[in-house]
């Protein structure tokens, strides 16, 4: 008997058990932890600037602080932790500018989002001359706030030959009073002198902002309910409105944030007198008049704390808006 020798027989490739070797890479394949590395790597100058111009400046202003340091006095400056803190909310020039800032910033707002809301509902509607219109209502906004707070200090507010003053007259004129007399509005009026010039300047902005939320409505809802027999203004009340909702609340956010940091109009229309000096104000007065860095810098942390609860607020406003956006689309 002849014994038979069977030989094994080479697996198939792909067989459980065995081994595979890996894949080529590819040639000109990065990884993947140096492919997020080059992409953020042209980035990172950006970054470092970003981090040198303004986290630093407030990390020191934080460090500052903390100390009681008046620049006339620089051999007693001493650690004092937060009796600066204390001061701001204890002195009453600072609780003062508190209050004027508040009252400034919301009328302003209010003002200019009800003015707003009036002219983006007129642009809104088609006429002749709309493109025009609004280019003229959209300038004041695209100013430099030194130029049109002199514009409105000189050119408009001037008790001798203020636009606003001839208007006056002419306007007393027509009833019979030769002599009207020649009012002078800053002092007459400071706090609504500065609080004019910013509504002028900032109802622009808001009515961009209306302006793009009437134009994102759905047009067949608002011919359905046209259709169904609702009025101009049950469909402002129930439709228009509601869909506003969000660009009123993104208008009122941003614009918070920028009028409570607003210093050229106090500035230039009043030098901070006659009671409208509002916080970002008397910071500056404390800092380079009474020379008290480590007061100011206490005060300033404040406002940008108080800042950063506000734009969170703002943020979370536009991430909304644009999720809404994504899901209509």
């Amino acid at each position: 008997m002849s014994a038979s020798v069977s030989t094994p027989e080479r697996s198939p490739a792909g067989a459980s058990g065995a081994s595979s070797a890996p894949a080529p890479r590819k040639p000109g394949r990065v990884p993947g932890r140096a492919r997020v590395w080059a992409i953020r790597a042209p980035l990172l100058p950006a970054l470092v600037f970003l981090i040198a111009v303004t986290q630093l400046p407030f990390v020191a202003t934080v460090v500052i602080s903390f100390f009681d340091w008046n620049s006339l006095s620089p051999d007693k400056r001493a650690f004092s932790a937060f009796s600066n803190y204390g001061e701001v909310f204890s002195d009453p020039s600072l609780r003062d500018s508190v209050f004027t800032t508040v009252l400034l910033t919301a009328s302003v707002v209010i003002v200019s989002v009800v003015l707003g809301l009036l002219l983006a509902l007129l642009l809104d509607r088609k006429f002749i001359g709309r493109g025009f219109v609004r280019t003229l209502l959209i300038t004041p906004f695209l100013l430099v706030p030194v130029s049109a707070a002199l514009m409105w200090k000189h050119v408009l507010y001037n008790p001798e030959y203020g636009l606003l003053n001839g208007a006056w007259a002419w306007f007393a004129g027509l009833f019979g009073v030769d002599n009207p007399g020649q009012p002078d509005w800053i002092s007459d009026m400071p706090l609504a002198a500065v609080a004019t010039a910013l509504v002028w300047q900032w109802t622009p902005f808001m009515m961009l902002i209306l302006l793009a939320g009437l134009q994102s409505r759905s047009a067949e809802q608002m011919e359905a309910a046209r259709l169904d027999g609702a009025n101009a203004w049950q469909m402002f009340c129930y439709l228009t409105l509601p869909h506003l909702r969000r660009y009123l609340e993104l208008g009122v956010l941003l614009g918070s944030i920028y009028i409570v940091q607003n210093f050229d109009a106090v500035f230039t229309i009043t030098a901070g007198g006659l009671g409208t000096a509002n916080l970002p104000y008397t910071i500056y007065q404390t800092f380079y008049q009474a020379h008290e860095y480590g007061l100011a810098s206490a005060a300033g942390v404040v406002v940008v704390i108080g800042t950063i609860v506000v734009a969170t607020f703002a943020l979370r406003v536009v991430s909304s808006l644009f999720s809404e956006e994504a899901g209509r689309a």
